[in-house]
């Protein structure tokens, strides 16, 4: 039996997750990977539950991600949930008997349909919410508010019948995460996010990704990190090609670190217009970067690894350096809130 059952659709989900367990391992030596100290007494192995996505890319990661927590000692379970229309039921009653056992939750989307179906199951009292990226900011200002958790870049549109008929699943999930009734609500993050009354915060140094990799190799080269702004419908496609050959000219970049949501064909018109080597993570970047070789200086557009590769590259001096986004970029389609989100995540990084 797992006194701690972690839910996560991402491989990023994941890394935080095997962040999370670095700094609370487990009560049992035995669960622990050779050589790691044991916890503090009471905690309990960790059982992640793998929710997989659709796309291969995130798919690909995150399989390799699963082989990195098997290695750390914890067991780990790979459901499709979004392989039929009955997948997620038939998931929801398997996971059941553990969501009802485990003392202790860790999710790493609370905007997740999927978790948000799956959490109310629970009877755990203690819940932990680790970084799904920027998505945690937001996240815990919804949460302040007691607003709907709903993505900033859905924000604005129409309703559909299928998010009234999941009003109730989110309402749930909500109260869930609402700390208080005996509820004990941690998030573990990276990000300049302020936590609702209640809620403890704790600080994800990636201490674990420094101790299992690196230090890098440092080239004499200039790296860019891309984004899935185009792929969400955020910013134009066209605005966008353009701006990442106007910054490959200006700071003599060689490569483009493509982020695992970025279209193919995207990639290759961006290949054939910039002459830009593209490289697809088979982790994510945070590990790639400290495994290395990584550039002396890497350009990233609003994006979590802004405040993420400081801390996963601490001591290697390499530079991090933000890059806006030209309101002019954006599509008639993006939210209302887009453009102050976008530069509340720039602006936060260079402060």
């Amino acid at each position: 039996m797992s006194e701690t059952l972690a839910l996560v659709e991402s491989p990023v989900q994941l890394l935080n997750v095997l962040e999370w367990a670095h700094v609370n391992p487990p009560a049992s030596p035995s669960a622990a990977r050779p050589g790691v100290a044991s916890a503090a007494p009471g905690r309990g192995p960790l059982t992640v539950v793998v929710l997989s996505p659709k796309d291969v890319m995130s798919r690909g990661q995150l399989r390799r991600m699963t082989e990195l927590a098997m290695d750390e000692g914890h067991n780990v379970h790979w459901c499709e949930p979004r392989s039929s229309r009955t997948a997620l039921a038939k998931i929801a009653t398997e996971l059941t008997p553990e969501l009802r056992r485990a003392r202790r939750i860790v999710l790493g989307d609370p905007f997740s349909r999927l978790v948000q179906v799956l959490l109310p199951l629970s009877r755990a009292r203690e819940i932990t919410v680790v970084d799904d990226g920027t998505a945690t900011m937001e996240f815990t200002e919804l949460l302040t508010r007691g607003a709907r958790l709903v993505r900033w870049h859905r924000s604005g549109r129409r309703r559909s019948p299928a998010d009234t008929a999941f009003g109730a699943f989110a309402f749930a999930a909500r109260r869930r995460l609402t700390p208080g009734h005996g509820r004990e609500v941690e998030l573990f993050s990276s990000m300049p996010a302020t936590p609702p009354p209640g809620m403890a915060l704790r600080a994800n140094r990636f201490g674990w990704t420094r101790a299992r990799f690196g230090p890098p190799l440092i080239t004499a080269s200039t790296d860019i990190v891309g984004t899935s702004l185009v792929e969400t419908g955020v910013v134009d496609p066209e605005r966008y090609l353009t701006a990442v050959g106007a910054l490959a000219h200006t700071h003599g970049a060689t490569r483009y670190f493509a982020h695992r949501r970025e279209s193919p064909d995207k990639l290759r018109a961006l290949a054939a217009a910039t002459g830009l080597e593209i490289v697809r993570p088979d982790l994510p970047l945070e590990l790639v970067a400290r495994r290395g070789p990584i550039g002396h200086t890497v350009l990233s557009f609003p994006s979590t690894v802004l405040h993420t590769l400081p801390l996963a590259l601490q001591g290697t001096g390499v530079r991090i350096i933000p890059c806006d986004v030209d309101p002019a970029w954006l599509t008639e389609n993006a939210s209302p809130r887009a453009q102050g989100f976008l530069a509340s995540i720039t602006d936060t990084a260079k402060a």
